[in-house]
């Protein structure tokens, strides 16, 4: 019998596949002591409690079953009426909104249910490290457009079109933004939404970071003349209500690609599980709304504190609008983001992930994360100080 290498029977495109940059990091750190972590794009806050009585009660009353694949009508309609309240779009919740396994799901059943082998998916960098890595498994071809810090790491009408080709389908947008905390104006999207629609495109609109931004409202990418039949807006409960761990998400939709997603997801993962739709019913309650908005404010006060604190050690940062991360320039320092990040790991045990994980754009950035109390955010401000100054 021939020997074979069990790597042999991976499929080339999961060969292929670099593995996540910011896990990597999580893995240096795990047992050692006194590391103050900016590095993880996760809540420091437990998910209100008045939410975990609901999912207690519902245990208790034995909720413990399947629910539709499409999530329960309870849920979708809650959805449907906050995303007409707060971001002035209006979905069907019978078929036009389906609830997935965190947004993560979202964004891969849409990409799955719309990429035919060697279509083109443009993504403007630096993004969400997911995005290339699940279009190619799919058979499409990512092209990276990249933003930058002179633009507030907005997507430009220039830089769209001049990535434009015959192949050209998908248009993935990230924003507010992770990484960057970049956010795009009414005004910014106007002339983006004509090229969308002169190109015949789809858009794959990650809106995951919209209830947290700063100083502006949110603006919808599906809110814009014509654009709502275009796009599948993602969105999950994660970020802006503090349940990562629940995995909750959804997606919007014209009927049409809800229901070919919704075919994927019925095979795959049947329907998100009972207990955290149960959760996320709560969190859209009046009480949920208000916790949302109260974990807002504190965001807020730790971005005004913490982007200052970068710039007077030296890290010059442009305003970060969106989202909760701050994404500095360490070019003038002479290190590379990788350099950078492992050093101030290894000296003064500061977490932070290099911007190049993030896609060509982010080389010579880190992101910090400021989702941590103001305390560890001074003290990690100090440590970081003490490393510029060495440098």
């Amino acid at each position: 019998m021939t020997n074979h290498s069990m790597g042999d029977f991976i499929s080339p495109a999961v060969r292929e596949m670099r593995p996540s940059g910011i896990r990597k990091f999580f893995d240096l750190i795990d047992g050692k002591k006194d590391i103050i972590s900016l590095g993880i794009g996760e809540p420091d806050f437990v998910t209100p409690k008045h939410v975990r009585d609901a999912c207690i009660l519902a245990l208790e009353k034995g909720k413990t079953s399947y629910t539709p694949n499409s999530g329960l009508l309870e849920l979708r309609e809650a959805i449907a009426e906050y995303l007409f309240n707060s971001f002035d779009v209006q979905y069907e919740p019978a078929d036009e909104v389906l609830v997935t396994v965190g947004s993560s799901e979202a964004i891969d059943l849409a990409l799955r249910a719309i990429i035919t082998e060697g279509d083109e998916i443009l993504v403007p960098v630096p993004c969400y490290i997911s995005y290339s890595p699940i279009t190619s498994i799919g058979g499409g071809k990512p092209v990276e457009i990249e933003t930058f810090a002179k633009d507030n790491f907005k997507l430009t009408a220039e830089a769209l079109t001049s990535n434009l080709t015959s192949r050209s389908k998908v248009l993935i947008l990230c924003y507010p933004n992770n990484p960057t905390g970049g956010v795009m104006s009414y005004e910014d999207w106007l002339p983006i939404a004509r090229i969308v629609e002169q190109h015949n495109l789809i858009v794959i609109s990650d809106e995951i970071y919209a209830e947290l931004t700063y100083d502006r409202k949110h603006v919808s990418f599906a809110s814009l003349p014509g654009m709502k039949d275009r796009t599948i807006l993602v969105n999950g409960f994660s970020k802006g209500f503090a349940m990562t761990g629940w995995r909750v998400g959804y997606a919007c939709g014209h009927r049409e690609i809800i229901s070919a997603m919704l075919k994927i997801h019925q095979y795959t993962v049947m329907c998100a599980p009972i207990i955290g739709q149960i959760a996320a019913i709560e969190s859209l309650s009046a009480n949920g709304l208000e916790e949302k908005d109260h974990m807002i404010e504190s965001y807020n006060q730790r971005r005004q504190m913490f982007i200052q604190g970068l710039r007077d050690i030296g890290l010059p940062c442009h305003e970060p609008f969106g989202a909760f991360y701050a994404f500095p320039s360490i070019s003038h320092t002479g290190l590379s983001s990788e350099q950078f990040a492992q050093r101030l790991l290894n000296e003064m045990k500061v977490v932070t992930v290099p911007g190049d994980v993030f896609g060509p754009g982010g080389e010579g950035f880190v992101r910090c994360s400021y989702a941590t109390s103001l305390s560890q955010l001074q003290k990690a401000l100090e440590r970081m100080g003490t490393f510029m100054n060495r440098l």
